[in-house]
């Protein structure tokens, strides 16, 4: 899993978009390199990410109370077959249309659940 994100001539800013795992999920996923993603990924057809804007209703709508969530941060522009498709509320979300993989990873780290939700701490 990359620690620090690929470094180019662009002065682009980068913009981070985020996945949830389940801790089996996050297991697999460090362990075989990749993921088609969680089952709702797979039904889907893509692999459901957040921008830090979204990710506090992601978090209250499909994780509330769940505990041993693991959040990985990506660069978007590094993301080759990423969609940005209305969902909730029309808002645009970032789909990713194939495997998320070991290499796409910027930081990973625990969500912690405490007793007003999870924390999500400094995600910038």
């Amino acid at each position: 899993m990359a620690l620090d994100g690929p470094h180019g001539a662009t002065h682009e800013p980068t913009m981070l978009v985020y996945k949830i795992f389940h801790a089996a999920e996050f297991q697999a996923f460090t362990h075989q390199g990749h993921s088609l993603g969680a089952p709702v990924d797979l039904a889907d057809g893509y692999i459901h990410l957040s921008t830090a804007t979204q990710l506090p209703g992601t978090l209250s709508r499909h994780f509330a109370g769940k505990d041993g969530l693991h959040l990985l941060a990506l660069d978007s522009r590094a993301l080759d077959a990423l969609r940005w498709e209305p969902s909730r509320g029309g808002d645009l979300f970032p789909h990713l249309y194939r495997e998320l993989r070991a290499n796409d990873v910027l930081w990973s780290r625990p969500l912690p659940l405490g007793p007003s939700g999870h924390d999500i701490g400094d995600i910038t």
